[in-house]
């Protein structure tokens, strides 16, 4: 019988600086009642020089990782979900796993926007019931301030900054990530996009000047399309667990857009206190989302061990996708665990295989 992918520890990290609503009027055309009607945010985090995503992805790890009462060595997976890594390549999972001191893990992004960690969840679910993975460690980690053009009063109000992680172990007792779905659809792709910077629209003086490094939205048509979707993802994800409406005690939905989750809400006649929303204090995190929220549902009281709870959402791409838990929690009895003492050996390590590169570089390259 395969094994379960049971989610045991959660974490998340966001920067100190806020930016809020009152904020952005001196910035652009716009005002605090504006932008609370059309999205339900007042305040977003915002990255400062020293942040970013990798920094933010490692935070989240380390508190994930001090949950589950697991040694970043027991690791073998990374995934992160991420649409503003820190480069192209090398991947910002291979960067995580260099300072967390994961010696024995494989890592690598996955980029699907913001339904991203949905995505991520079942990609290293899959690992584990395959047998081929026993821990994994999949994060949503963004910094989409940089690229958000601060004079389009439209989109940047919307983002924000941050990261969640889960811990996902392997048992055999039932439970844990029971159905994922993840759809697609690109004939949208250009609904929700950035232009440039790929090898489409390499990066030039005219890309720069036409702001095409920034994001760019077809906001009427992204609402649409968002809350069509999440209903129908929802609905799919609880009858591939042979499960009924009824039995779901909690939705997580990607924090986006109020009126999108408040209309998939109705749409499925679930009543709001069975959502979970903070959208109000992050704005949109893209794939941080709904690890944040998760972190702060358990923090509340609203998620407990044996609740059946559906994570939704949507992006660019067009990509959609929900995924239903029954929720677990930490397996392994409390031990202590110091995560975060691991980066003076981190550092050390690191520098130290940099050395042996150097060296096995200048053997091999006399014998040239």
């Amino acid at each position: 019988m395969s094994p379960y992918a049971h989610i045991t520890g959660w974490g998340m990290a966001v920067p100190a600086k806020v930016l809020t609503n009152e904020d952005l009027e001196k910035m652009v055309d716009t005002n605090d009642e504006w932008i609370q009607s059309r999205t339900g945010i007042r305040e977003r985090h915002i990255v400062n020089d020293e942040e970013s995503t990798a920094s933010l992805a490692k935070d989240a790890a380390l508190n994930a990782l001090r949950v589950a009462n697991l040694n970043p060595t027991e690791v073998e997976l990374i995934i992160v979900s991420t649409s503003s890594p820190e480069h192209i390549f090398p991947a910002t999972a291979c960067l995580v796993q260099d300072q967390i001191g994961a010696s024995h893990a494989g890592a690598f992004d996955l980029l699907a926007a913001c339904s991203g960690f949905i995505y991520a969840l079942n990609m290293a679910t899959q690992a584990i019931r395959s047998g081929s993975v026993k821990n994994a460690l999949v994060i949503g980690a963004e910094t989409l301030s940089r690229f958000v053009n601060w004079e389009d009063r439209n989109t940047c109000v919307l983002f924000g900054d941050g990261a969640g992680a889960f811990v996902l172990q392997s048992g055999d007792e039932p439970g844990g990530v029971l159905s994922a779905v993840m759809r697609s659809d690109g004939s949208g792709a250009n609904l929700l996009t950035v232009p440039a910077g790929g090898s489409h629209l390499p990066t030039s003086s005219e890309t720069i000047l036409h702001k095409q490094h920034t994001i760019h939205m077809n906001g009427r048509e992204v609402f649409r399309f968002a809350t069509r979707v999440m209903a129908q993802a929802t609905k799919e994800v609880i009858a591939a667990a042979q499960l009924q409406i009824e039995d779901i005690q909690l939705v997580i939905p990607h924090q986006a857009n109020l009126r999108i989750i408040e209309a998939a809400m109705r749409g499925l006649d679930i009543p709001k206190d069975q959502c979970f929303i903070n959208i109000e204090r992050y704005g949109n995190t893209s794939t941080a989302s709904i690890p944040i929220a998760t972190c702060e549902a358990i923090q509340q009281g609203r998620l407990h061990s044996g609740d059946n709870t559906v994570f939704v959402g949507f992006g660019a791409g067009l990509t959609w996708g929900a995924a239903l838990v029954r929720w677990s929690g930490p397996f392994l009895p409390y031990r202590h665990i110091y995560p975060a003492s691991y980066r003076l050996w981190v550092a050390i390590r690191s520098k130290l295989l940099r050395m042996v590169r150097r060296i096995e570089g200048w053997i091999w390259g006399r014998n040239i």
